[in-house]
């Protein structure tokens, strides 16, 4: 079986409750959302994925040594 390991790295809110940097294994090539859904978090929770630095899609799939980092979307406060 292979291994794919994947680091993440969180930033700002989801960061809270999570360590800010994590690493995942995987047995294939799997998309962004897997990764999401192991952090608990929805493509509408992510502002911007960037994977080895270039912005990408939640559909794009993650290859071995790929460094995942995830922003939270923005959300306006309304007073």
């Amino acid at each position: 079986m292979i291994i794919l390991k994947v680091q993440v790295k969180l930033f700002a809110t989801f960061r809270k409750e999570r360590q800010a940097l994590q690493e995942f294994e995987y047995s294939n090539d799997i998309p962004i959302s897997t990764v999401l859904k192991d952090l608990s978090l929805t493509k509408d929770d992510v502002g911007m994925a960037l994977v080895n630095g270039i912005r990408e899609t939640n559909d794009i799939k993650l290859h071995d040594h790929d460094v995942l980092a995830l922003v939270p979307e923005y959300k306006t406060i309304k007073h």
